[in-house]
């Protein structure tokens, strides 16, 4: 079996300059954990997942080092107040802002083993499949039910 024969598609892609609030709406309805974020010639240039939206904690002030990590918010230091400010602030920020741009990716002919060893093994929830550099697919675990379930398309 091979990742096109399990995968999501299509696969729900947004632009670089299309405004946050319209990826968190595009999620919200599609009912998706993440979008795949493409240039003017449809080729993968980066990735929006939920955890874009909700969080990280850094090192502050961005050093490896630290002792202690801090939570930021949309690439803001988290106030003790005022995180509805951010996310007002936020909605008119690009894709292109807050993407993540080294996305880890597979071909559609990979193999299912392949496909298990980063999802599974490497622990990525979110694996952008590709034809070229265009995405055609996306896979996560929940596409490895249709293993179970005897799916494959």
């Amino acid at each position: 079996m091979k990742a096109r024969d399990i995968m999501t598609h299509p696969v729900i892609t947004v632009r670089e300059q299309t405004p946050l609030s319209e990826v968190a709406q595009t999620m919200l309805e599609r009912h998706i954990g993440s979008v795949l974020v493409v240039n003017a010639q449809g080729e993968l240039c980066g990735i929006l997942t939920e955890g874009d939206f909700a969080g990280k904690e850094r090192g502050f002030p961005f050093s490896p080092f630290s002792l202690y990590g801090y939570p930021q918010v949309l690439g803001e230091w988290l106030p003790p107040e005022g995180v509805e400010r951010i996310y007002e602030a936020a909605r008119t920020r690009k894709a292109e802002e807050i993407m993540t741009t080294e996305v880890i990716t597979v071909s559609e002919d990979d193999s299912v083993e392949q496909v298990l060893t980063l999802l599974v093994g490497q622990e990525f929830h979110h694996l952008p499949v590709l034809k070229g550099k265009k995405p055609v697919g996306i896979l996560t675990r929940h596409d490895l039910l249709k293993l179970m379930a005897n799916r494959g398309q």
